[in-house]
């Protein structure tokens, strides 16, 4: 008679604790996650591992479920960073989803980088640099003959890179209120 009731008392045990340990619930890899940032940040003063704060666009939902509802707070920090510079250089500036929060616990998140690279300045400066060289030769052609030309060249050429150089820099930023969308590179588990 004992062994029947130690055996019952373990079934009832088990079924109990199974009520208890729950499977844990994941995100698989490849599942987005969308972030509005709180704060601005900048590729003109931004460093590399810099934190930025947000919160979750959107409920991420597997299977029906809400695991992370919209709002919950979410950390990012910037991934790639470079300022715009003088000629050639584009801005460029990248973010990573570091951390979310859900029902006050923290969870480490990988995701894929989200941001934005400007375009090439390459062409606009060399147009700027070669007009300001052609109109300078026009205008030294006109005044001084050939000789005037080179030198109405090289001058006109020296103002174009000054142009381009004052007037090319263009630096990225999110502001507040900035939505980014992210894909996980690694299942989360919660």
């Amino acid at each position: 008679m004992r062994p029947v009731k130690i055996g019952i008392l373990s079934t009832v045990l088990l079924l109990g604790m199974a009520g208890v340990l729950r499977a844990a619930d994941t995100i698989p890899s490849g599942t987005p996650i969308e972030v509005i940032t709180k704060d601005t940040v900048s590729s003109k003063d931004a460093k590399v591992g810099q934190t930025i704060r947000g919160n979750v666009g959107a409920d991420v939902v597997v299977n029906g479920k809400t695991l992370i509802p919209r709002y919950s707070p979410a950390t990012l920090r910037v991934s790639t960073v470079q300022a715009s510079g003088r000629l050639s250089t584009p801005a460029k500036l990248y973010l990573r989803i570091d951390s979310v929060e859900v029902k006050g616990k923290a969870y480490t998140v990988s995701t894929s980088s989200t941001g934005h690279t400007e375009g090439s300045k390459k062409k606009r400066d060399i147009v700027a640099i070669g007009g300001g060289s052609a109109l300078g030769a026009i205008i030294g052609g006109v005044a001084g003959g050939g000789k005037g030309a080179a030198i109405g060249a090289g001058v006109g050429a020296g103002a174009g890179t000054a142009g381009a150089a004052a007037t090319g820099k263009k630096d990225i930023t999110f502001g507040s209120e900035t939505r980014l969308r992210f894909t996980l590179t690694q299942t989360l588990t919660m």
